[in-house]
């Protein structure tokens, strides 16, 4: 058997996969298709037909993406970014002159199965240079027609790297790097090293394993499939892209797998309307599960602040420093008291302090006349230097004194123990 029919086997059994398993529709071998794109204008036209959009409305939606995605002018970083923000929050349009603003959505984000997940094998895709070779990712992923995830699959005896590196040297300008402009998911394994995952532009050693104990798919015995069925089982696969990717001062990521179930777990805290401590080690992504958090807790909880309280000057400036890089605004207190003020107002929903103003003598003075009507049923998390295999240990009870506006939600980030 030569390599060539050896990495189809491997090729032809996930793509079975992804349909018997996961749900997808086949769309076929695209080696020899004609007009091979990353939007399958078709597909998207008649998903939003089916949603009741109007022709008028598709045109202008389908429009604003086709002019983000394709502008030349902009860096692969900005065309994905600005994708990124259509599928994440909807296309703006205007019926016509004067008429109110309506959101077109790309995605049902808030239900997984409406949308059509589909996948199609050896999608040929002309280089940008005519003097390169054009390119054939081994399989690709179709939400609504729109191609959300690349993967490149090798045999056995050839380590996964070479599918990372083949997914990079597709995103040079040279080859076929506009077919990259909507991906969220660049995918790279083989069946004894499992599954590498990043996102666009994510350098080779930053691409990472999905590691699941537990869960539906915990028991697969091959490595491959495990990883798959795991990642890209369709709620997933969105939720991902929807609540666990940033655009950091030029760099786009996709959360580790710690930082994924420790904002899970964390969700599931704050519906019982109880605290907690997640445990990190250092350098294992604090401030972006605090980032990932935060985001979440104030799209779905209504009415929601969220407080954040570090015990160093350094760590309450690069707090702030990291939600801006995300373009989240964020107001960093001056003293204890301008933070009672910033708490009596509803003005800000996103707030950085440092610990030491809870304990001075002006702060404690002021607690104390703080009028009637402010209660206190916050919820504190807190993130520790340290790493545990169950992200949220015990049920540390906190509470931040917040005025009728809504709940505010503290989250304290402290130094690990010195000497540890």
């Amino acid at each position: 058997m030569t390599v060539g029919q050896i990495e189809k086997l491997t090729q032809d059994r996930v793509v079975a996969l992804f349909q018997q398993r996961l749900g997808y529709e086949y769309l076929g071998n695209w080696k020899d298709r004609e007009g091979n794109s990353n939007l399958e204008v078709t597909t998207l036209t008649e998903w939003l037909k089916s949603r009741k959009v109007t022709p008028n409305l598709i045109s202008k939606a389908m429009h604003q993406l086709r002019l983000v995605s394709e502008d030349p002018s902009k860096s692969l970083y900005d065309r994905n970014r600005a994708v990124y923000e259509l599928l994440r929050y909807g296309v703006k349009v205007k019926p016509g002159a004067g008429e109110t603003t309506e959101t077109v959505w790309l995605i049902d984000w808030k239900r997984p199965a409406n949308n059509h997940f589909a996948v199609a094998e050896e999608v040929a895709i002309q280089a940008a240079d005519v003097k390169a070779h054009n390119k054939r990712p081994d399989i690709v992923l179709y939400v609504n027609g729109i191609a959300l995830g690349v993967l490149e699959l090798k045999r056995s005896t050839v380590s996964a790297s070479e599918g990372i590196r083949q997914n990079l040297d597709n995103q040079t300008k040279e080859f076929i790097q506009p077919f990259f402009s909507t991906i969220q998911w660049v995918l790279a394994g083989n069946d004894t090293e499992g599954l590498r995952y990043g996102t666009t532009g994510t350098p080779a050693k930053y691409f990472l394993q999905w590691v699941e104990g537990d869960g539906p798919y915990a028991a697969e015995a091959n490595l491959l499939d495990r990883h798959l069925l795991q990642t890209c089982e369709k709620a997933r696969f969105l939720e991902v892209i929807h609540d666990f990717i940033v655009f950091d001062a030029g760099v786009k990521k996709l959360c580790r797998q710690n930082q994924y179930f420790g904002v899970k777990a964390t969700q599931d805290f704050i519906r019982r309307r109880e605290g907690g401590i997640i445990w990190h080690t250092q350098g294992s992504g604090k401030s972006l599960t605090m980032v990932w958090l935060a985001k979440w807790i104030l799209a779905n909880r209504t009415g929601s602040r969220v407080l954040i309280v570090t015990d160093r000057l350094e760590l309450d400036e690069q707090i702030e420093k990291v939600f801006k890089g995300v373009n989240e605004g964020i107001y960093r207190t001056t003293s204890g008291a301008d933070l009672i003020e910033q708490l009596n107002r509803p003005d800000q929903s996103l707030m950085c302090s440092l610990v030491h103003k809870f304990g001075t003598e002006d702060f404690i003075k002021d607690l104390k006349n703080l009028p009637p009507r402010v209660s206190g049923q916050g919820r504190s998390l807190r993130l520790r230097g340290r790493m545990s295999p169950h992200p949220i240990r015990g049920t540390q009870q906190g509470h931040a004194d917040h005025p009728t506006h809504g709940p505010v939600h503290r989250i304290h980030r402290h130094a690990p123990p010195q000497g540890r």
